[in-house]
């Protein structure tokens, strides 16, 4: 037998040995964001229930920067073993790539999909003293003056969003990027800058408060938590749309096995009552899904962005 498919076959039989066995120790989830947001919820709600279904720590990792390019970076970078993960999101996976110029990993190339767990979509919101009670004033409003719209940084989720409201209805809006959501908000809430998207878990309770306005939502439905908010698409704007996701990856290269029986698991964590309430009660859509869906959503959602992210005229750094 050569030499090369002997050493082959090793090889094979080692990673289908080591899948059986798999987990054997702790494995690390990665998470690209800060805790308290719907990213970190997410990965916590299900490291949490892997590790009671599977017998071994799975140990979150807050591992923030680089708007999520840190972790993601990391992890692409790790073995392909199953012992560490990625609970990563649409921001560094399809966004980030089209807006920096350079993030260190190739999101098709350096990761295999697990399953997509939550989504939330987003809320356009309008400081009080802005007079538009809906949509249609707030874009014939912004024909006759200048607005300014807030983001939680350049190239966010929140800035394409506002990306793609300029394109649709035809408007000028002055960009004001944030180093976060909770700043932007903040000077929205004060006047200091006219409108913001925030996702709508973030957005309820500065809506419910009469803080900010509520003037439609990203998603291709009403959201339970606004019911009297239009979609977009209600409001003759289909094309603003736009839902973040938060899942799992592994590096490229795990084996199979390993892949399959995470998504077997997480499957199941979907669909137990306690779990679906916690995660819907935090304003998150549940989704679910193979990880051949997964990967043909992070496919399409280049490519989309790649369309949205020419019109930024720049990329970070």
């Amino acid at each position: 037998m050569p030499i090369r498919l002997f050493l082959a076959l090793l090889l094979a039989c080692a990673a289908s040995a080591g899948a059986q066995t798999w987990p054997g120790r702790p494995v690390r989830v990665i998470i690209p964001f800060p805790p308290g947001g719907a990213p970190d919820l997410t990965g916590r709600v299900l490291a949490g229930r892997l590790a009671e279904r599977l017998g071994q720590p799975f140990v979150v990792e807050n591992r923030t920067g680089a708007g999520g390019n840190i972790a993601t970076e990391t992890v692409a970078k790790s073995p392909a073993d199953g012992y560490t993960l990625l609970a990563g999101s649409d921001g560094p996976l399809v966004i980030n790539p089209n807006v920096y110029v350079r993030t260190g990993f190739d999101t098709l190339r350096d990761f295999a999909p697990i399953s997509i767990a939550t989504s939330s979509g987003f809320v356009l919101m309008a400081c009080p003293k802005v007079p538009a009670q809906t949509l249609a004033e707030l874009v014939a409003l912004a024909k006759t003056r200048q607005l300014s719209i807030g983001s939680s940084g350049f190239g966010s989720n929140h800035h394409l969003a506002a990306e793609m409201l300029k394109t649709a209805a035809g408007i000028n809006l002055t960009h004001v990027p944030y180093k976060g959501f909770g700043n932007a908000v903040v000077d929205a809430v004060g006047c200091n800058v006219d409108l913001l998207f925030g996702s709508i878990p973030a957005g309820i309770p500065h809506i419910t408060s009469g803080k900010l306005r509520a003037l439609a939502v990203t998603q291709p439905r009403r959201h339970p938590g606004l019911p009297d908010t239009p979609t977009f698409a209600e409001a003759n704007y289909p094309s603003v749309a736009m839902d973040a996701y938060f899942g799992m990856l592994a590096p490229a290269g795990t084996p199979q096995p390993i892949i399959d029986r995470l998504y077997t698991e997480i499957a199941a964590i979907l669909q137990e009552k306690e779990i679906r309430e916690r995660l819907s009660g935090a304003g998150l859509d549940i989704v679910g899904g193979t990880p051949e869906q997964f990967k043909e959503r992070l496919r399409a959602d280049l490519a989309r962005y790649a369309t949205v992210a020419r019109s930024l005229g720049a990329k970070a750094e």
